[in-house]
């Protein structure tokens, strides 16, 4: 019996590359326009080996990135950069297609939700209320609630006695199986492939160990259904 849904956040629920994106993107024009005599394509591909180095939540990006190409830190291009990123984050975070319908569907199910991420706490956070989806997650799981990253086991342990469930009857759903699936599957959880948030440069081969597959999110309600014997839900889902 299904009793709990627990999902990834970045590439899960809402697009965080695309996000990321249109974010640095935004950042590299400002700071051209504020002073910054530098191609912005060469500009961005600075950015993101600063990333690959210290992290795709490295908080001073942009710092470290005018400390390199300037040899100090001009703080009209640097205050440019970081506004225009803000904005531009803010208007990039929207959920996947039918992410809210699928989050009610569960809830009227009975069912108990949680997030389980890589990301800083504060990070994990502010997306999560950026989405408004803070009354729908009552239990946000990060690296920093564990100091580990998933697949190390202790954090899908967390997460299970966070919201009180045995992993039998909880379900892990992502769009990493080497982080998300793999540790998932160690500690004994069902696992769902988000193959539609699936964005590393390599193809997908199906389900990439999990037990279910799913290309858009609101295919999960089916699969509860199926594990939970509900007709009732089943037959209106198909409709």
């Amino acid at each position: 019996m299904i009793k709990a849904v627990v999902f990834d956040l970045d590439n899960t629920l809402m697009d965080f590359m695309a996000m990321k994106e249109n974010a640095i993107t935004a950042a590299v024009t400002a700071m051209v326009d504020s002073g910054l005599v530098m191609d912005q394509k060469e500009a961005k591909r600075e950015l993101y080996a600063i990333y690959d180095k210290k992290g795709i939540e490295f908080q001073k990006v942009f710092d470290n990135f005018l400390q390199e190409h300037l040899g100090y830190i001009d703080f009209k291009i640097l205050s440019s950069g970081v506004v225009a990123y803000r904005r531009a984050r803010e208007a990039s975070l929207v959920l996947y297609p039918h992410v809210n319908m699928t989050l009610t569907g569960l809830l009227r199910r009975g069912l108990k939700l949680a997030v389980l991420s890589d990301a800083p706490c504060r990070e994990a956070w502010l997306r999560v209320c950026y989405l408004q989806l803070q009354h729908v997650f009552d239990t946000v799981i990060t690296f920093e609630d564990t100091g580990f990253k998933k697949p190390h086991p202790l954090t899908f342990r967390k997460v299970l006695s966070m919201i009180e469930c045995e992993p039998q009857d909880t379900i892990m759903v992502g769009d990493w199986p080497e982080r998300d699936l793999v540790g998932a599957r160690e500690v004994g959880m069902h696992t769902i492939f988000a193959r539609y948030g699936f964005v590393f440069d390599r193809p997908s081969v199906g389900k990439e160990g999990a037990e279910y597959v799913v290309d858009d999110i609101r295919e999960i309600l089916g699969i509860i259904d199926e594990l939970n014997g509900n007709e009732k839900h089943g037959q209106i889902f198909e409709k």
